[in-house]
């Protein structure tokens, strides 16, 4: 956790590159949606949408209060979200924070009609909670990592049908990075920044490649 540190350091990267990462790629109006993390809400990414609104996409969080942590009961309420956004403004980005990412992987990969692009940011694709400083929280709740790392493994058998970015770093002290790497899906690109975990969403870093990858057709 003593990478965490560097998170003030993000921040303040962040105020004075800010002029710059103005001038980034627009955007065209379409919907971009950011999931939180766990323990988080759309409080925690009121920088990311704000700058990604700045630069014309339509954003909004996901209005589902704070992440629990219970994947499997938060996936119906996800994708019922995306539905209704992409039903009326076609299909949407979907920028997920550490467990965020999670459930864009799982949103995209149930409803690739609906999801254009899937943007993790410090997420664990391998093991899903149990190479996390989260790990003890969910033994503490009685849940079996083991099996929770079985069952994220037949999940990612299935394939992911839309373009995933995903951001990591070795400096991240709540997810080891390695854990992000996505060995099953060779299409997906991963990209390395140099930034905590708590601080992506305040890393210029971070900003740039999201500004870069959402403008793409």
């Amino acid at each position: 956790m003593a990478l965490e540190s560097r998170a003030a350091l993000d921040g303040a990267r962040l105020a004075v590159l800010a002029p710059r990462l103005a001038r980034g790629p627009r955007g065209d109006g379409r919907p971009v949606v950011v999931l939180p993390g766990y323990g988080t809400s759309d409080a925690s990414t009121i920088l990311v949408r704000g700058y990604l609104a700045r630069l014309g996409y339509d954003v909004r969080g996901w209005g589902l209060g704070r992440n629990h942590g219970r994947v499997l009961e938060l996936l119906p309420e996800v994708e019922g979200l995306v539905e209704g956004v992409a039903k009326h403004h076609g299909p949407v980005a979907l920028v997920g924070w550490s467990l965020g990412g999670v459930l864009a992987r799982e949103t995209a990969r149930a409803l690739p009609g609906q999801v254009r692009r899937v943007i993790t940011m410090g997420t664990p694709v391998v093991g899903g909670p149990k190479y996390t400083q989260t790990a003890r929280a969910y033994a503490e709740r009685g849940l079996d990592l083991d099996a929770i790392e079985r069952l994220v493994a037949e999940r990612e058998r299935a394939p992911i049908g839309v373009p995933v970015t995903a951001i990591y770093s070795r400096n991240d002290g709540v997810v080891d990075w390695r854990a992000c790497i996505d060995r099953t899906h060779p299409e997906v690109e991963h990209v390395e920044v140099r930034s905590s975990h708590l601080g992506m969403g305040a890393c210029p870093d971070v900003y740039a490649i999201l500004a870069d990858r959402l403008a793409r057709r």
